[in-house]
């Protein structure tokens, strides 16, 4: 991977100079949603149309990513609280324009499943910030169809 990403903590990700969040009201109860989450890494790629691969790495310190088009993500967890947080910043990317990525996943319990809040934080160039904001509705989509995607997969587990 060609670029390194200026490292992030856990604060970045409320002070980012872009800030997508998204939430979700699915039936999965929390715990369950943060095994998926944290635990089965490879299971990103069978719930999140985006991922074609997902592997833990480092002890399951990091993680790496690969995305449907060629994008490839080195990734440090940052929070793995069980059943509330799952939160990683990226390292290292192929793709142009970023200067710094996270993301965090918060579960709330909602009656007997979770509301799932995923928030994105990034800061790049000017051109990749304008990027993002741009595809804010493309990336809402795609939250809303791997959360639901995951949903079905754990009522059936």
């Amino acid at each position: 991977m060609a670029r390194r990403l200026r490292p992030v903590d856990l604060d970045f990700i409320g002070t980012a100079p872009v800030r997508l969040v998204f939430a979700q009201n699915i039936s999965a109860p929390p715990e369950r949603v943060f095994r998926a989450l944290a635990e089965d890494v490879p299971g990103w790629a069978e719930w999140f149309a985006a991922v074609t691969s997902a592997r833990a790495v480092d002890g399951g310190a990091g993680r790496e990513i690969r995305l449907r088009g060629g994008g490839r993500f080195r990734e440090t967890v940052l929070a793995a609280k069980s059943p509330e947080l799952y939160a990683y910043r990226v390292d290292a990317t192929n793709a142009p324009g970023p200067r710094a990525l996270a993301e965090e996943w918060r579960l709330v319990p909602h009656g007997t499943g979770t509301q799932v809040r995923w928030t994105f934080g990034a800061d790049g160039t000017a051109l990749f910030r304008f990027v993002l904001v741009l595809a804010r509705p493309g990336l809402k989509r795609a939250f809303h169809d791997a959360v639901t995607t995951l949903d079905r997969r754990l009522a059936g587990n």
